[in-house]
């Protein structure tokens, strides 16, 4: 059994804004697994409460495609906030000015594509919404970016020193079977109402949402 001394937080927290953490590589990827699993529910919750104001009707409505509650351009979206702050992070306001520009041109670039391959398709339109200062072709707004800014100030300054402290308390075993885990459901999720419910045309989340009597905005 091992008798070595856990860290606090703080420690490690401090460790982390020295640049002197230092990590095994099992530790990375457990980290990077439930960042995106974290990444993608702060969206879908994010979401929820927003467009529960945004649609002036005082009723929740669903988000994004899956059968969890997950959002995947939120967990692409935190993966490279990390990877473009990481060496950033001695300067919050720093990480806050090039979190709003990695996830506003991933903002735009995705409702772009969308848009053009899907025919017009449009998964957001910020020229419907409230607070749409700064609206460009209603893919990306001030607004979004800024709220992205702030939650890169959460992801870099809380979760991810986080997980480091909780990779250390759980050890090797304990923090893989979680963070595998929960990565491999939201994926198994994914996948299927991605790829697998088109390709053998069966019925996705957003089906079976609608049938337990949630609505999705339009």
């Amino acid at each position: 059994m091992d008798k070595r001394k856990k860290p606090s937080y703080m420690e490690v927290f401090r460790k982390y804004m020295q640049g002197k953490m230092r990590l095994e590589r099992w530790q990375w990827v457990g980290i990077l697994m439930l960042t995106i699993v974290f990444a993608g529910f702060f969206g879908w919750v994010y979401e929820l409460v927003f467009y529960y104001f945004d649609a002036g009707t005082g009723e929740f409505y669903m988000q994004g495609g899956n059968f969890l509650p997950w959002i995947n351009i939120y967990a692409i979206g935190a993966v490279l906030i990390v990877l473009a702050c990481w060496k950033l992070r001695q300067w919050p306001w720093v990480v806050f000015l090039v979190a709003m520009v990695v996830t506003g041109v991933l903002e735009f670039v995705a409702g772009w594509l969308v848009y053009a391959i899907g025919n017009g398709t449009r998964y957001w339109d910020y020229n419907t919404e409230i607070l749409n200062f700064g609206n460009i072709g209603g893919f990306v707004c001030l607004r979004s970016v800024l709220v992205f800014g702030v939650s890169a100030l959460l992801l870099m300054y809380v979760v991810v020193p986080g997980l480091m402290w909780l990779a250390q308390r759980m050890g090797k075993r304990g923090f893989l079977i979680l963070a595998v885990t929960l990565f491999a459901v939201v994926m198994i999720d994914e996948v299927y109402n991605m790829l697998a419910s088109h390709v053998f045309d069966w019925p996705n989340a957003m089906d079976f949402w609608r049938g337990m009597g949630w609505k999705y905005l339009t």
